[in-house]
């Protein structure tokens, strides 16, 4: 995929004077009282905003936050505590700037922080109008922000449409890199982990991931639908019954290309699981893990976590793995006492000398437990954008983006 890049633009010293318009993710989470509780977000957005102060730009920065209604401002959606998060992180002011769209008083050497763009009438549903108006705002527009480029909405892609130039910061730019290196051009074996609680949920990235793949290793609920469709009994495990067909088509594309879909041969189980409805979490706090083999599930057990015999054997499939794509824990990782799996695996793949990447919000709660987050070759920052490239379908922002820079 070829992008025009926002480091090649300063290199070229193409935006001296020039106004720039960048389209960071600083959508971060809040206390009640505002204060910013994460801000990996807002410190991953400042590679780009130096970048264009380097290369002599007045720059303009804006983001979503929340789910604001188009139109209406309310205290809870302004930008107001990531400007003073940004100052602080660029050791300067950083002016926020309201009711922005008609016109933004910005010099070069300057940043200011534009208040929420989803507040703009038209942003969801990317109106034209808008999109001109953004575009007429700047000389070139950076989309830096992976966590929106799933969405064609006004800052994500009527911009880039009508800007001048539309290139891709440094954070966006690093993502297509990853991605492109996982899975358009993978050293092999390329292995895939898949897990979650549904295969409703993933079905579409399994069934994309069985066309290229050389083993997809499935866990959670996912893999407890799989387990049922090799004819085993899983108890009262989380599953999906009407997706057996689904599940039985992915195991026979894998194997019409040689690859292979592994299925546990032991599992972790909480047993005596009550009848009816119950609390789930103080039956998990008080559960006692016990080793069965996968055939030996018996009816009033749970599968909580994949068995130490096949956490041994897929952790040596991910170490002599040449390209590992990682997104969801194959256990219930949150409670010690069904972790094993999930750890098991997630220090294969720090030990392993493949190109990983990993993503999804449960995928970086195990990376930050387990502390290796410098042993993932790439961690990617966009949940849902993440899932849809691992569906196979192109982003609207890696679209407009590409089709820009072909001119």
């Amino acid at each position: 995929m070829t992008i025009l890049r926002l480091e090649d633009l300063v290199a070229q010293g193409k935006l001296a004077n020039q106004r720039v318009f960048i389209r960071a993710d600083l959508n971060v989470p809040q206390d009640d009282a505002g204060n910013i509780t994460e801000d990996t977000r807002v410190r991953a957005s400042v590679p780009a905003i130096e970048l264009a102060l380097k290369g002599g730009a007045a720059v303009m920065v804006t983001s979503h936050l929340g789910r604001p209604t188009e139109g209406e401002f309310k205290p809870e959606d302004s930008l107001a505590p990531v400007a003073k998060r940004l100052g602080e992180l660029l050791g300067r002011e950083v002016p926020l700037v309201s009711n922005w769209v008609d016109g933004v008083d910005v010099q070069p050497g300057q940043v200011v922080l534009l208040e929420n763009c989803r507040l703009n009438k038209g942003e969801k549903k990317n109106n034209e109008e808008l999109a001109r108006k953004l575009a007429a705002l700047c000389d070139v527009f950076v989309h830096d922000a992976f966590g929106t480029a799933h969405r064609a909405e006004g800052t994500t892609y009527g911009i880039a449409q009508f800007a001048k130039v539309a290139c891709a910061g440094p954070l966006l730019a690093a993502e297509i890199d990853a991605i492109n290196k996982a899975l358009e051009a993978p050293k092999r074996p390329l292995v895939a982990i898949v897990a979650g609680s549904k295969v409703s949920t993933k079905l579409t990235i399994l069934q994309s991931l069985a066309k290229n793949v050389d083993g997809l290793i499935v866990g959670g609920g996912i893999a407890n639908t799989f387990l049922l469709a090799a004819g085993l009994k899983i108890g009262k495990s989380l599953a999906e019954p009407d997706l057996l067909g689904e599940a039985t088509a992915v195991i026979e594309a894998m194997k019409t290309r040689g690859a292979e879909v592994p299925i546990p041969e032991d599992v972790v189980v909480a047993e005596n699981v009550p009848e009816g409805k119950f609390d789930f979490g103080a039956f998990l706090a008080a559960a006692k893990p016990v080793v069965k083999r996968a055939s030996e599930v018996g009816d009033n057990d749970m599968i909580l976590d994949i068995g130490p015999k096949t956490a041994a054997k897929l952790a040596a499939q991910l170490k002599s793995s040449g390209t590992v794509v990682w997104n969801g824990p194959v256990g219930v990782f949150e409670v010690d006492a069904f972790a094993n799996g999930t750890e098991t695996i997630a220090r294969a793949i720090a030990e392993s000398s493949a190109f990983s990447i990993a993503g999804g919000g449960d995928t970086l709660a195990a990376i930050a437990k387990y502390g290796i987050e410098k042993d993932v070759s790439y961690i990617s920052t966009g949940g849902g954008a993440f899932l849809e490239v691992l569906e196979g379908k192109t982003l609207p922002a890696f679209e407009i983006l590409s089709k820009r820079a072909a001119g």
